[in-house]
């Protein structure tokens, strides 16, 4: 084979390669059919930590006996409504509701509980999300590093009918811009509409080195040349976000995300 020929072989191989890559980092992503539940436990004054005792020696593990994927727990880094949040994965909503139940009416729960709460509650409200992954989300699972990052939870509620085309801006442009300036892709979702209502929130959540390593981060992102033409073809109809909410949250030491 010619020398030409056999350097432009080698060429074509390893773009397809990479495009290979691609596509399948994407089907692992498109074929996350799992149905998701992000919940945020407000614990009664003083009880955080008794909370996450209970977590941390027992609730995460008859979670897992029921079926029910531990995906990370965080709390606020500003939190003076003692929150504590994490996010939860099962085959299916049929699966999420028997596994709750299960866990519900399981002994070994109904002793922990009742011991732990001998001096009263621990929560004083719970709210549910129910969201599914995106197909631009990163493979979402436990972390491989060592090194602890502080995180950021961000919400995106969408005008009517906005919700694909702020997919379609993450998808092509922001997750890449993202990554550009030092910010770690974690998990995307669309949180389920209520009552077959049109979904219209994005939640994500990113990695950062520190909260002002994110803040630093998102402040040359803001001021990309790339995102700014972006941002501007993506609006000629409008805004896409009616409102933004952003949480910077450390990981807990039992948490599978860190």
């Amino acid at each position: 084979m010619h020398p030409n020929l056999f350097r432009k072989s080698v060429i074509i191989l390893a773009i397809a390669g990479v495009i290979d890559s691609f596509f399948a980092l994407r089907a692992m992503a498109a074929n996350d059919s799992r149905y998701y539940e992000m919940r945020v436990y407000y614990a009664a004054p003083g009880k955080l930590e008794d909370l996450q005792a209970r977590f941390r020696n027992h609730t995460t593990k008859i979670f897992e006996k029921h079926g029910m994927t531990n995906i990370g727990y965080w709390v606020p880094l500003d939190n003076p409504d003692n929150k504590l949040i994490y996010v939860l994965a099962y085959p299916s909503k049929e699966a999420r509701d028997k596994a709750w139940k299960d866990f519900g009416s399981d002994p070994e729960w109904q002793k922990v509980q009742k011991a732990s709460e001998v001096n009263g509650k621990l929560v004083t409200k719970v709210e549910s999300t129910f969201m599914n992954a995106v197909d631009y989300s990163p493979k979402i699972g436990p972390s491989k590093g060592k090194e602890l990052r502080t995180f950021e939870l961000r919400t995106y509620t969408c005008p009517p009918g906005k919700l694909k085309d702020l997919h379609a801006r993450f998808r092509n442009h922001t997750i890449k811009l993202f990554k550009k300036h030092g910010m770690t892709n974690i998990g995307y979702w669309e949180v389920l509409g209520k009552d077959g209502a049109e979904p219209n929130t994005l939640v994500y959540i990113l990695a950062h080195k520190s909260k002002e390593s994110g803040e630093a981060s998102f402040k040359a992102f803001r001021e990309d040349p790339t995102w700014i033409e972006a941002k501007k073809a993506s609006e000629v109809n409008g805004s896409l976000t009616e409102k933004v909410e952003s949480v910077y949250m450390a990981p807990t030491d039992y948490s599978k995300i860190k």
